[in-house]
């Protein structure tokens, strides 16, 4: 089983929210304990990338910017983790054929 890092967590979170989400849905939507929900939310509205309306949580411009940035950075590392994967099993190979029969 593979664990979120801190960035994935957060677009989770800000996924989660949508137009505007309290703290069951999001804890819910972004599969979090509430103790973990508590600290993020902490964190995400201390940068401005949510806010607190009366108990609503709703993205700002900020967080959507995030999002839209995430996602490129998301899918750079997953194509590097595949090629990476590619050239692990040439290097592999290559060494395969090194060896004595």
């Amino acid at each position: 089983m593979r664990y979120r890092n801190k960035l994935k967590i957060i677009a989770d979170i800000l996924k989660a929210t949508g137009d505007g989400s309290n703290k069951t849905r999001i804890m819910y939507l972004a599969n979090l304990s509430y103790h973990l929900l508590e600290k993020y939310l902490t964190m995400v509205i201390k940068a401005r990338l949510l806010h607190n309306n009366g108990g609503k949580y709703e993205i700002t411009e900020k967080g959507k910017a995030f999002l839209e940035k995430y996602e490129k950075y998301s899918k750079k590392i997953s194509k590097i983790s595949k090629e990476l994967e590619t050239i692990k099993f040439e290097k592999r190979v290559l060494e395969e054929m090194c060896e004595a029969p």
